[in-house]
């Protein structure tokens, strides 16, 4: 009897880690089927003229140990400081004997992470946090709403019926308005009463003006950064070349170990047999059809496209469900400037005294841009001529066939960067040069059918062969560390020969903030 195949659908994290973890501990042969010519799906780094894109911000920081110790098996943290770190004389905590980035490519950075949120023309703490700026920038007015709003929400608390419901409870309405409103309606293209409280719980459930309080009142007896949510880590790792850099060393790695990535592979059908796939068909650059079979399947790609795929043998329910999956999908617009027209008024030192942040969260109104990446702060490797320009990322949400994901590139870019200019962040005169992505089903949405999901996952619980994983595999905002888990429990599942999958689902569900650190 030959050796078992395990067919893997998506090149991304999960996709990649599954082929890997099945490599180094089973005797199972993966075969990754990737519709793009590239890995790492939306981690994936796009690269422009030499200056390099990271689609969505990736920074690489996990509690969990098994992880961490992935990342670092495959790329060793720095072990000597990297360009901007020389120029500006700044010291971390290198890894003894860590390879030099100013030599060696395959090596990941020690970072310091500043997010900020633009609103009302000014910079606030991203969360709002309670310093004497946050009232300055607020004004008196808006700051003893806020207040008041909030004890209001602490005393007469509502029921958990939306996202809104989830954010007021938590930060008062009015700061609710002010800050999340707006935001998330730009993100998923509908009101915040329309979407699943389910989000909020995934994606911000350890965060709340009340632990803003708390971080205020105790951080200054915490030593060592320890029981702090993710959004007040100071510090996370990323790879020289951004975030697609790790994904494609991974890839060498899997092939290196005999494992196979086909590209440009759109898995188009799959055939089911007595509760198991027996095979998938994928169609190549040029339109021809081939069948991979398989003893294991790994899904990562969208559930609506997988279960499209299977056909009619799936329920009449289960297919209604799976069409009217969302997603929200992607446009990222690159800036290359001379320089910004924001001042760095922090005591945080940058190459060109840029602002530090490596990305900001627009909350202006009335504006569409969601999220602004400074990619010389994520890695001064990200940019061609770091010491002189500046390498901007413009990051626009919007839905497959809309008016903005239709506009023309050209004029796309010149919307966004009418936009900056109004807004105050660039001088029109500054732009040297730019750049036009487009990404789809970037952001399983919890609208629509996904109310009705379970119904979905069990019936792809019960195709014996079929393990569903990643983000869009699971139809869930899942964070990339939490996308390699459920490939490796995945994997886990498989050796031990368990039915019970729910171990794979349960995974960033968890009672604590799933990056707060332990």
């Amino acid at each position: 009897m030959g050796e078992k195949k395990a067919i893997i659908i998506g090149a991304g994290p999960a996709g990649l880690t599954a082929a890997y973890i099945l490599l180094k501990e089973t005797a199972i042969h993966p075969v990754v089927l990737e519709e793009s010519d590239c890995v790492g799906g939306i981690s994936r780094t796009a690269v422009y003229k030499n200056n390099r894109i990271d689609i969505g911000g990736h920074r690489f920081f996990s509690k969990n140990k098994r992880i961490r110790a992935l990342w670092a098996e495959l790329m060793p943290v720095q072990g000597k400081p990297a360009m901007d770190d020389k120029l500006l004389g700044i010291d971390k905590p290198y890894q003894a004997g860590g390879p030099d980035p100013e030599s060696e490519d395959i090596v990941m950075l020690i970072r310091n992470r500043v997010s900020r949120i633009l609103y009302l023309e000014k910079f606030f703490d991203y969360p709002i946090s309670l310093r004497p700026q946050t009232f300055v920038n607020l004004g008196f007015l808006r700051t003893m709403k806020a207040g008041l709003g909030y004890l209001f929400a602490a005393v007469k608390r509502r029921r958990e019926n939306s996202l809104e419901d989830f954010y007021i409870n938590r930060f008062g309405k009015p700061l609710y308005e002010m800050f999340f409103e707006n935001y998330t309606q730009k993100v998923w293209g509908i009101h915040p009463s329309r979407i699943s409280a389910e989000w909020g719980a995934q994606r911000i459930k350890g965060l709340s003006l009340s632990k803003a309080i708390a971080a205020f009142l105790f951080r200054p007896f915490c030593r060592d950064g320890r029981r702090q949510e993710t959004s007040l880590i100071e510090q996370y790792i990323y790879p020289k070349k951004g975030p697609g850099q790790f994904w494609e060393h991974m890839a060498h790695e899997i092939t290196a170990m005999g494992g196979e990535i086909h590209f440009n592979a759109k898995v188009t059908g799959v055939e089911l047999s007595s509760g198991m796939i027996q095979s998938v068909t994928v169609a190549d650059a040029g339109g021809g059809l081939h069948t991979h079979r398989g003893d294991v399947f790994f899904s990562s790609m969208p559930v609506r496209d997988l279960v499209g795929a299977m056909g009619e043998t799936v329920p009449a329910n289960v297919r209604r469900i799976a069409r009217g999956l969302p997603y929200r999908d992607f446009i990222t617009v690159g800036l290359l400037l001379k320089k910004l027209k924001l001042k760095n008024k922090t005591k945080i030192k940058t190459v060109n005294n840029i602002v530090p942040d490596c990305w900001i969260y627009v909350q202006e109104k009335d504006i569409k841009i969601g999220r602004l990446q400074i990619f010389n702060n994520w890695s001064p490797y990200m940019v061609d001529s770091p010491g002189d320009t500046v390498w901007i990322g413009l990051e626009y949400f919007c839905t497959e066939g809309d008016s903005m994901w239709n506009m023309p590139a050209d004029d796309f870019i010149q919307f966004a960067i009418d936009e900056l200019v109004g807004i105050g962040v660039i001088d029109r005169k500054d732009v040297l040069d730019s750049t036009h992505l487009r990404v789809k089903k970037a952001y399983p949405a919890y609208f629509g059918t996904y109310g009705e999901f379970d119904a979905v996952r069990q019936y792809l619980d019960g195709i014996g062969n079929l393990y569903c994983i990643g983000r869009n595999g699971q139809h869930r905002y899942n964070n990339m560390d939490h996308s390699m888990l459920t490939a490796i429990e995945a994997v886990n599942h498989l050796k031990k020969g368990k039915r019970d999958k729910s171990v794979i689902w349960d995974i960033n569900t968890e009672e604590a903030y799933h990056e707060e650190t332990s």
